[in-house]
C-alpha cells in the first residue's frame, strides 16, 4: 500500500482508503482498459465496500492528476487505464469489445510527415483502428 500511497501523494491527491483500493485495482488487473463498472465489480469481488458513485469521482480525479488516461471507445462507454507515459495506439474488436495496444514507429513516422506536408507538428494524438477477425 506505500507504493500507492506515494503516487497518490506525487499527484497532488489526499491519500484515501477508497483512491488507495481502486489504485490497486487499476494496477493489479490483467485487463489494462477497465469501465468504472469494471472497477466497482472488482472492489465487490474483492469484499470492498465503495459505491459506484465514488468510484466515478476517483477515476475523474485520477485522470485529473495524470494518473489514468480516459478513452472513450466506439460503443459509447468511458474505459480507463493507467497513465504509464508510454506512447501507443489502440485497436478494438467490433465483434468482442477487446483493446489491443500496439505501437508502430512508421506510423508515427508518417503522423509527422503529413503534419509537417500541412505545416503542422504533432502535440498529441489518439489512434483507435476499428478491427474485426479475417474470415
Amino acid at each position: 500500500m506505500a507504493v500507492e500511497n506515494q503516487e497518490l501523494r506525487k499527484a497532488g491527491l489526499k491519500v484515501t482508503l477508497p483512491r488507495v483500493k481502486i489504485l490497486q485495482i487499476l494496477e493489479s488487473s490483467e485487463q489494462h482498459h477497465m469501465s468504472a463498472e469494471d472497477v466497482y465489480k472488482s472492489l465487490m469481488e474483492a469484499g470492498e465496500d465503495v459505491g459506484l458513485a465514488t468510484v466515478y469521482r476517483v477515476l475523474t480525479q485520477f485522470e485529473g492528476a495524470g494518473l489514468v488516461v480516459r478513452h472513450n471507445f466506439d460503443g459509447g462507454h468511458s474505459v480507463f487505464e493507467l497513465a504509464r507515459g508510454d506512447h501507443h495506439d489502440h485497436m478494438v474488436c467490433t465483434d468482442t469489445g477487446t483493446v489491443i495496444e500496439f505501437h508502430n514507429e512508421e506510423i508515427e513516422r508518417l503522423q509527422d510527415i503529413i503534419a509537417e506536408e500541412h505545416g503542422y507538428e504533432i502535440v498529441g494524438h489518439s489512434l483507435v483502428l476499428y478491427v474485426k477477425p479475417k474470415d
